[in-house]
């Protein structure tokens, strides 16, 4: 039976190792300059990077909710965040679509 990940609805697994942390979800400079110019708060901030990381690993903007802990706290290191940081829920409008060039779904 074919993974989950490697289904039409890819979702996080339970457990991720530290190497895909560092091999798929490490922050580049580009990507906190663009992320860092569209947000006015830590928490959107993080919320941004974990919504475009996550869109390039999985090819779909999952709720910042569905991202594991471990994930997020990895990201907000990685940025250099204040800890306690926790992403904020709602994410801007179209932030992530308009900065990797996807439209919404059906346009």
């Amino acid at each position: 039976m074919t993974s989950i990940e490697r289904t039409a609805y890819p979702r996080f697994k339970r457990l991720v190792t530290a190497h895909e942390l560092h091999l798929f979800f490490s922050p580049t400079r580009d990507e906190l300059d663009w992320a860092a110019d569209r947000t006015d708060s830590d928490e959107h901030l993080l919320a941004l990077l974990l919504t475009l990381k996550s869109y390039q690993r999985m090819g779909c903007f999952p709720k910042v909710e569905d991202i594991p802990e471990a994930v997020a706290e990895f990201v907000r290191r990685a940025v250099e965040l204040p800890e306690g940081t926790l992403p904020a829920s709602a994410r801007p409008p179209d932030a992530g679509r308009a900065g990797l060039g996807v439209g919404r779904p059906g346009r």
